[in-house]
């Protein structure tokens, strides 16, 4: 591609995914900035704002799979600048309602406006740019666009000096109509080709895909934990437990969004690195999560560490949807990989929706003193999230564990074994290991 022609296309195509891809991320977090405000204007319980936070995630995920159908058939331009429009009308709604059933509803729109930010993205890129440029591009689209949640931030809280929040809410209602405007004049059209019939693409195939299901639970519980901890309860905590002052919140806050930009990238450079070595995209994924489950027992069991470390892995881990798309990547042909993305990510927020509305409820079993919630209520809350990724590690596992088992059953040993002791040694298909060389022979 020659140097002229990429660099308009990176104007024309990339820039504008990823301003909508930063407006979904700042939508994502901006709560945690403005729960106090939004706790003493509306009069909301701990777990009205959980499920008003909350709800974006239900919207976001119940969307995934219609919108992976209409981006396959509509291409990105005119799904994304659409939905964008029923976002800004949410943001606008948002800043003008009163009480917990108009926040719900516009809450609720801004997620379902941005719920194809990411997949339109990364459906742009494979349109428009050539495949051995595709991941790089992807990791950067989500960095950038990840500098939504730093904005959320130190920024956002400068601007809340001298405006309330609702004005706030306006600007972003403003700034998103701009975007879905933008990417309606300035992204080229770009045919769709639909599969042919003799090799459909079906959501049966991603559903029906055992690997799929293997995968999809530890993926959903880490990423979605982390978006929701990350999104609102990172502020109670460090306010309840921790102790911050609104000036060591914002800081600690904007450390964290920091380290989630460059998470993506460290991710797909490592996956990249690693990949060419022979290291799988799932060992990485299971390492991610045993890093986020030490993350939050070192949390919740309140080890001698300073809390922005194990803070910073849980937002990191937030990003580790470059980790799980590739291991999606390898199970599914070309034609299959929109609607497995939009499947996981059905997942991904749902689990996130769960998480935050249900982190909330919890908390709500305990009393507030002097305006703060005991540790023991967020230790139990942070500890059914860490028991269920557990759960779903071991499920992840279990093909590891049963492989290493027979090998371990298979060594003989030290005593003499007679002819008549020969056990013949069968191993079931669906346990074998099957090995499939990565693709190390691209170069970037």
């Amino acid at each position: 591609m020659q140097t002229s022609v990429a660099w308009r296309l990176v104007a024309r195509v990339f820039l504008p995914f990823t301003a909508a891809y930063y407006l979904s991320y700042l939508f994502r977090t901006i709560n945690a900035l403005i729960s106090g405000r939004l706790v003493s204007d509306a009069g909301l319980g701990t777990a009205d704002l959980g499920l008003l936070t909350s709800v974006y995630f239900l919207v976001f995920a119940a969307a995934q799979i219609p919108i992976g159908i209409l981006l396959d058939r509509f291409g990105p331009r005119r799904v994304q600048s659409a939905l964008l429009l029923v976002a800004a009308a949410g943001a606008g709604l948002f800043a003008m309602s009163t009480g917990l059933p108009s926040l719900l509803i516009s809450r609720a729109m801004i997620g379902l406006g941005v719920a194809a930010a990411l997949t339109a993205g990364l459906k742009s890129i494979v349109l428009w740019f050539p495949g051995e440029r595709v991941a790089l591009l992807n990791g950067y689209m989500i960095m950038l666009g990840s500098l939504g949640a730093v904005t959320a931030t130190a920024p956002a809280e400068h601007l809340l000096a001298w405006m309330d929040w609702r004005q706030l809410l306006e600007i972003l209602a403003a700034a998103t109509g701009a975007t879905a405007v933008l990417i309606y004049l300035a992204v080229p059209e770009r045919a769709i080709i639909p599969p042919t019939a003799s090799n459909p693409a079906t959501l049966r195939s991603v559903f029906g895909d055992r690997r799929f299901w293997r995968v999809a639970p530890l993926s959903a519980t880490c990423v979605g934990s982390a978006w929701s901890l990350q999104g609102l309860w990172a502020s109670s905590w460090l306010t309840d437990v921790e102790g911050f002052d609104r000036a060591g919140l914002v800081g600690q806050l904007f450390t964290m969004s920091t380290a989630l930009c460059g998470g993506a990238w460290i991710f797909g450079t490592t996956v990249h690195y690693l990949r060419r070595r022979g290291v799988g995209a799932e060992t990485i994924l299971a390492i991610v999560a045993v890093l986020f489950i030490v993350a939050e027992l070192a949390l919740i069991l309140r080890a001698p560490l300073p809390s922005l470390l194990p803070w910073s892995v849980v937002a990191i881990v937030g990003t580790a949807t470059v980790v799980s798309f590739t291991v999606i990547a390898d199970y599914f042909p070309p034609e299959l990989a929109g609607r497995a993305n939009g499947a996981l990510n059905l997942l991904h927020f749902g689990w996130a929706f769960l998480a935050q509305y249900g982190t909330g409820l919890v908390l709500d079993q305990w009393s507030t003193v002097d305006g703060h919630r005991a540790i023991l209520a967020y230790q139990v809350a942070f500890g059914l999230n860490v028991a269920a990724q557990i759960a779903a590690f071991v499920w992840f596992a279990l093909p590891w564990l049963r492989s290493f088992a027979w090998r371990r059953g298979s060594i003989p040993s030290f005593e003499g074994v007679g002819v008549s002791d020969a056990v013949e040694l069968v191993i079931p298909y669906d346990q074998a290991v099957v090995l499939i060389p990565a693709d190390g022979d691209v170069e970037w």
